[in-house]
Formats: C-alpha cells, sequence, structure tokens
C-alpha cells in the first residue's frame, strides 16, 4: 500500500523519524519510475477516449497528452506533493538520521519530476540548503547579487517562476563545473583530455543526479527564444554538457546513464544555444564535416545507436536523442551532412526492402511504422530532415509505403514539396551506380526491386475484367456502408479525406444487380408468386 501524504507529512511535523523513514521508503518504491503521478486516472481517460474513437471511427481532435490531463482529483494530489516537498525541505535542515536524510532526498529528487510541484524547490533558502548538502560552496556576495539581478527583473514580463529557473541554473551549472574540475579555453569550449583516467563512480551519480535537477528546471524552455543574457547562460550550461558527452565512467552502464540525462538537458534547451555542441576547434583526432568538429554529433549518434539495440523503453529512452539530433540537423547544416553520410549513405543494395536493412537506416526505417505514435514519428521527423523535407528522396530511402503516415500528416501525399524546404541548402543528392541501373525497376511502394509476378488478369476477356471491377467495387461499397473499413482518398491539398461520396454514388441499378447475386437460384421467383 502507498502511504498517504498526510500521514507523512504528520510524521514529519512530530519529528517521528523512524515512521518517516518507512512510510517514506514506501512512497519512493511506488514511484521510483514515476514521471506522471495520477497514472490511473490518465489510464482510464485514455481508455475513454479510445472508446469514443472506436465509436467514431474517426478522430474530431487530437487527444490530450499525459501531461494536459487534469481534475479537481489531482489538483488535490498536486497541493498535497508541494506541501510535503515544503515539509521535506524544512525537515532535512535539522539534524537527521543518515538513512532518514538519504530517503528523504530520494522523496525530493521524485517529487521535482513534476514542474508544477518546484515552486518551493527553487527558493534561495532550498537551493541553498541542497547545494550545502552537495557538498557546493556559494558565497554570499554571489547570492546578494543574484538577489539584486531579481529584484532588477521584476518589471519584465516573464514569470517569477521563470526568474527562480535561470537562478537554478546558474547554480547547478556551477555545481556541474565543480564535479567535473572543468578547465575552460576559449569562450565556451571546455578543455577535454583524453589521457585522464575514467571518472569515478561517486562523481558519476553526483554528475546524474545535477542534470536531472537541471532536466526539471529547463525543459519549459525548449521553444522559448532566450534573450542575450538568457542565451549567454544556456551556452555556458551547453558547453558543459558537451563535455559530459565526452566522458569515459567507470562501468559502461553508468556512462549510459549519464550521457541519457545529458541528452535530456541538452533536448529540454532552447535550439539557438546548441551550435557551441559543433562550436569547437577541431584537431587531428577529430570527426570532422566540413571542416567543423562532430565529435559530440558522433558520440549521439553512438548513444541513439546503443538505445536502439537495446530495444526497451524506447518512448522514454529513445525519443530524447531522436528529437535532438533532429532539431540539431535542422538548424545546422554541417550536422545534418554528417548525420546523412551516417545513416542516408548512397544507395547500392536495392534488393532488399529498407525496413529489413540491418544498418541504421533500416533500424530508423522499423520505427517508422512502430506501434507507439510517438516512437514513430519522431523517428520519421528525423529521416525526413535529413533528406531536408524532400518527398522524392524521403520515398527513395525509406520506401512510399513506410513514408505515407509522415507524409499523410504533412498533407504531401500527392509528392508536392515540403514548405520547409526553402531553409535547405541545394545539395545534390549523387546516385551510385548500382542504384541507377536497378531505379526503372525499383517498386516505389517497397523501396527495392521486386521479382516479375504473373499477371492476375492474364487470359480475362475485357468482358470478365469489366465484371471482376464492378464485383470489388460493391464489395468496398458492402463494407464501406457497413462501417468496417473507410475508404480514402488524397485531396488535392495532399491529404486523406473519406471517399464516401465517391463511393456513394453507384446506380440503383448496380444495387439491385448486387442484391440479386445474394439471392438463391428461384429465389425472385417465388418471392414475385
Amino acid at each position: 500500500m502507498v502511504p498517504d501524504i498526510e500521514r507523512i507529512i504528520e510524521s514529519i511535523v512530530r519529528r517521528d523519524q523512524d515512521s518517516v523513514q518507512l512510510l517514506l521508503n514506501s512512497y519512493n518504491t511506488q514511484y521510483a519510475e514515476c514521471f506522471f503521478f495520477n497514472t490511473e486516472e490518465q489510464e482510464r481517460r485514455k481508455q475513454q477516449q479510445l472508446e469514443e474513437f472506436r465509436k467514431k471511427k474517426f478522430r474530431d481532435c487530437a487527444p490530450a497528452s499525459d501531461s494536459d490531463i487534469d481534475s479537481d482529483d489531482e489538483n488535490a494530489e498536486l497541493l498535497l506533493r508541494q506541501d510535503l516537498s515544503a515539509a521535506l525541505l524544512c525537515f532535512i535542515g535539522s539534524q537527521l538520521q543518515p538513512a532518514v536524510l538519504r530517503v528523504s532526498l530520494h522523496t525530493l529528487r521524485i517529487l521535482s519530476r513534476d514542474r508544477r510541484a518546484l515552486g518551493h524547490m527553487v527558493t534561495d533558502s532550498a537551493l541553498l540548503t541542497l547545494a550545502h548538502m552537495g557538498g557546493i560552496a556559494i558565497p554570499q556576495t554571489c547570492l546578494q547579487q543574484e538577489n539584486k539581478e531579481a529584484e532588477d527583473q521584476v518589471g519584465r514580463s516573464c514569470s517569477t517562476t521563470h526568474i527562480r529557473a535561470e537562478r537554478g541554473v546558474s547554480v547547478l551549472t556551477k555545481a556541474l563545473e565543480q564535479c567535473l574540475a572543468v578547465r575552460w579555453g576559449v569562450e565556451y569550449e571546455v578543455l577535454t583530455d583524453s589521457t585522464q583516467p575514467p571518472i569515478s563512480m561517486e562523481v558519476s551519480q553526483k554528475v546524474i543526479e545535477i542534470l536531472k535537477t537541471l532536466f526539471n528546471i529547463t525543459h519549459m524552455f525548449h521553444r522559448q527564444e532566450p534573450d542575450e543574457e538568457d542565451a549567454a547562460l544556456y551556452r555556458h550550461l551547453v558547453a558543459v554538457l558537451r563535455h559530459c558527452l565526452l566522458l569515459s565512467c567507470e562501468g559502461e552502464d553508468t556512462l549510459e546513464e549519464l550521457q541519457g540525462h545529458t541528452v535530456n538537458v541538452l533536448s529540454a534547451l532552447p535550439l539557438t544555444c546548441l551550435d557551441v555542441l559543433v562550436s569547437v576547434q577541431v584537431d587531428q583526432a577529430s570527426h570532422k564535416c566540413e571542416g567543423v568538429n562532430m565529435d559530440c554529433v558522433h558520440n549521439l549518434l553512438l548513444f541513439m545507436n546503443r538505445r536502439l539495440n537495446r530495444g526497451q523503453k524506447l518512448k522514454e529512452k529513445l525519443t530524447p536523442v531522436l528529437n535532438l539530433l533532429t532539431e540539431s540537423s535542422r538548424v545546422h547544416r554541417e550536422t545534418r551532412h554528417y548525420l546523412r553520410q551516417k545513416i542516408l549513405p548512397p544507395l547500392r543494395d536495392v534488393a532488399i526492402r529498407p525496413e529489413q536493412d540491418s544498418s541504421l537506416r533500416g533500424q530508423l526505417v522499423r520505427l517508422m511504422t512502430h506501434v507507439d505514435t510517438d516512437v514513430k514519428d519522431c523517428a520519421a521527423e528525423l529521416l525526413f530532415v535529413l533528406c531536408k523535407e524532400n518527398v522524392s528522396r524521403f520515398v527513395k530511402y525509406t520506401g512510399y509505403g513506410n513514408a505515407a503516415g509522415l507524409l499523410a500528416a504533412r498533407g504531401l501525399l500527392n509528392g508536392r514539396m515540403s514548405s520547409s524546404n526553402s531553409q535547405y541548402s541545394s545539395d545534390s543528392d549523387s546516385d551510385t551506380e548500382e542504384y541507377r541501373e536497378a531505379k526503372a525497376k525499383i517498386n516505389l511502394v517497397t523501396g527495392r526491386v521486386e521479382a516479375d509476378q504473373p499477371d492476375p488478369m492474364e487470359g480475362m476477356t475485357d468482358e470478365e475484367k469489366e465484371e471482376e471491377a464492378r464485383h470489388l467495387i460493391s464489395m468496398i461499397n458492402r463494407l464501406s456502408r457497413d462501417q468496417i473499413i473507410q475508404p480514402m482518398g488524397v485531396t488535392a491539398e495532399g491529404r486523406l479525406a473519406p471517399l464516401w461520396g465517391q463511393m456513394s454514388d453507384c446506380t440503383l441499378e448496380e444495387e439491385e444487380e448486387e442484391e440479386l447475386n445474394l439471392i438463391p437460384e428461384g429465389g425472385k421467383d417465388s418471392q414475385m408468386e
């Protein structure tokens, strides 16, 4: 049983450390891997939406995301979680047994995943308390300066939570620098030394905890355009995060976890600040593209490949790095060129279907038909951007059958160019000799050369072919009227639309003929009698 939050708060108020430890252990076990606290309510609403969708046979509007679901019960739970975080922040400032302190901090970390409950955790006193426990020394003069800057910003249009979040980013970035003993070179470039030994397990865990908190603070700023001061703050953080991606750790699992949380934070930062990832000097050992350092992009590619091969919890584990690579490719030409060389090299073997290929391209194409729509959309979007949102090039590398989902959502089923193509450079897509020889034989739907198939209508007269066509239309019409299937067509705008009008225009004669075909021999005469 999950303990009642009110019981936990009561135990905290009584300073009953034994009860607090017992209750929090149970609470932490329940929510250790939880990012949404109202799971049962969400599942109930999802099932309700699914039933409504099945009844209507079409979607009036996109269903609310998990984070959008709200109710009176959830509001009450949110208030309780906020009260719990406030009580814990006061509690950990007192003399506690080490085990009680550890479990309390674990609970705070879990609660911090809900950005709506962050209010009590980003106050000056809370940050000072947590920084002190993390061994981070914050000079009083620095805090006074930050307080003065915060007061000067009161008149700005941004919210109080956003002022607080910036100060949290600054404090946590300094904490990362201290943990990793960062040495700075030129602006926004952390010096790396490949001869240094892997960082210890203890340092890795500290860095991981800081990254988790940074994500909770920064993930709301992804689509915002920062001002000059904020951009400098985020670029400074990105430089440290780039250093995190290039680190080596004791243990592969630890490295995987550290890189995963680094990717999460990077995917939450403003896109305009990600240029720091490639704005560093190159040397002989660097991966590069057109003179630009690609070491960080290369490590992200390796990280994505490892996550693809594991194949577990793809939505949580894979979509952040897919989104990060997609957005970086969209705004950085050199990043897109490098990823395209690695993921979509010139086609040579067109004898197998794209989704059956064992390469990175094949793995991503397989995800384009994944049952999880988020995973499917992220994989398709990355490949589409690597093709510079060119429809014919996208179909060439994935096959029309795999590409149809994204093209339908974009209104590009008629083959028109995407309106976003103008933002890409005009580099060519050179074909290999093998591809040019096989191009005329490639089936555009499957994306490969198909074996010759016998003509199913061979030997049939024109009248028999027309009869088969009418019979096929009648069957489709019947299934459509019974709402078993919904025939669709492509509009002039390139979007899918129901063919109710066209399919229901069959003549009365065809209807009667269909009914006659269903009546047993002699049945009509007996009815007339």
